[in-house]
């Protein structure tokens, strides 16, 4: 029976507790409070209720406000017209369980099937592919972390008691104005049917809000949905440019990768001026088939391509998304593969190469130079891969964490790799595309710059709208 209890506690501590305290303390893969200038993001769980989210509309619109929405999937399923409502009116929606149940309580699997069933229910109601979620009671599970990745958590920065009506207008106004200030993230509850919440609690919430709309109005304030607090936190953060603590990490690993350069005599291509080093070495990985038949076995000579990360630190700077990051980096390849070969270009020592190769979670796009895509096997390395690609991208990127955190799915690393005959017929003086042309389709590169100006268009719920069950 001891020993009993204490494997419970243990599980409990490291499935339940520690991922709490990890993500309220810390904001560990969660957005709970936003840097801004006039923005206030209000949001409200538990809901759809027909009289009571009807009379929040109301006054919603009354004051021009726009909000958060976190549904509760059955509540929702029995008032789609309230959803179709909210996205008339230009609010967000999200995900808060199909039923209100803690996700303590539940397996990774169950809190799965919580979330896509809502997820289908929103979707079906509006056509929208919901990209936020708020765990009830904000309680998260160890699995939520590493399951959710296509989702951006959203927790508070206050809340109030409003689920009991005891706690009255005027205090719950009061507690409410002390709050009235830019970057907070305000929790309410437009229902009062979950457990442990008064059935008219929410009369007190409208009646607090009103006064709260009022005041906020006076000041200039403006009342955002979470999708803008985050994207005006994101250009303050890039405004004001990465911490000391940052740009001591970006220091050391720089210096580390110098370090690395020398220790396993990685070559600079075009005296260092392309955004890739390369390396001479025997394969060592699992079996390739690439393009015309050829087959990459361990122990055939390859060409090992690298990143200059410095390089690559230069593009994130310059860049709003890591959609844009992609952008930059084709154009960049783009004109550095042709140095490649024209270093390549009738060298003895390179004449048994098979293939180049590497490994890269920037990967999309790499076919139309002549590479082919090819998932890493699973298993320990790959774990360790993605791990150390995506810290290294984390502290490379200005805005830090939260800007890769809802692509995290998106950016899985993978082989990129080419036939060495098939880059010689491509790059080498000479040879089509070669000489400073571009060797991809001429759309692609005509493109680029359009893509790149327009490429603020690509937010979170896009990218993730592949991924959102």
């Amino acid at each position: 029976m001891e020993n009993l209890l204490l494997w419970s506690f243990y599980i409990l501590t490291f499935y339940a507790f520690l991922p709490g305290i990890i993500s309220r303390t810390f904001g560990f893969r969660v957005f709970k409070k936003g840097v801004a200038k006039r923005e206030i993001a209000l949001t409200f769980d538990d809901g759809p209720d027909p009289v009571y989210t009807r009379q929040l509309l109301d006054l919603l619109a009354e004051y021009k406000a726009k909000a958060t929405f976190f549904v509760v999937g059955a509540n929702a399923e029995r008032h789609p017209e309230l959803l179709q409502r909210m996205h008339q009116e230009g609010h967000t929606i999200g995900i808060h369980n199909y039923v209100h149940k803690s996700n303590w309580l539940m397996r990774p699997k169950t809190v799965r099937k919580q979330i896509h069933r809502t997820a289908a229910v929103i979707r079906k109601a509006t056509g929208l592919h919901p990209i936020y979620y708020r765990p009830p009671w904000g309680i998260v599970n160890l699995f939520d972390f590493s399951n959710l990745g296509y989702l951006q958590i959203i927790l508070w920065s206050s809340m109030f008691n409003d689920w009991r009506k005891r706690v009255g207008v005027g205090r719950l106004t009061k507690r409410m104005l002390r709050k009235l200030r830019p970057g907070e993230v305000l929790l309410l509850h437009d229902c009062g049917s979950t457990l442990g919440a008064d059935a008219d609690a929410p009369q007190n919430m409208l009646a607090a809000l009103r006064i709260y709309l009022q005041e906020g109005d006076k000041r200039g304030f403006r009342f955002v949905t979470i999708k803008e607090m985050i994207a005006a936190t994101d250009k303050a953060r890039e405004a004001k440019g990465p911490s000391v603590f940052q740009r001591m990490l970006v220091a050391l690993w720089l210096g580390w990768e110098k370090l690395f350069h020398l220790l396993f005599r990685l070559q600079a291509v075009d005296g260092g001026e392309a955004i890739f080093y390369y390396r001479v070495r025997p394969y060592k990985g699992p079996t390739l088939q690439l393009a015309n038949g050829l087959t990459v076995r361990p122990s055939d000579p390859v060409i090992e391509l690298h990143f200059d990360n410095s390089r690559l630190l230069d593009i994130m700077r310059r860049s709003r998304s890591i959609v844009q990051v992609a952008l930059l980096v084709i154009r960049e390849v783009e004109q550095a593969l042709p140095k490649l070969g024209a270093h390549l270009a009738g060298r003895p020592e390179y004449r048994d190469i098979r293939a180049l190769y590497g490994i890269s979670m920037i990967n999309r796009g790499s076919e139309a130079f002549g590479f082919k895509v090819i998932d890493l096997p699973g298993g320990l390395f790959s774990r360790l891969t993605g791990v150390y690609l995506k810290l290294l991208l984390r502290i490379l990127h200005p805005s830090g964490r939260r800007r890769l955190n809802g692509k995290s799915d998106s950016l899985a690393p993978k082989i990129i790799a080419m036939g060495i005959d098939e880059f010689r017929s491509r790059y080498e003086p000479g040879a089509r595309g070669s000489g400073g042309a571009s060797s991809i389709d001429p759309a692609v590169s005509s493109r680029t710059d359009a893509k790149i100006k327009s490429s603020a268009r690509y937010e979170n719920e896009k990218a993730a709208r592949g991924m959102t069950p």
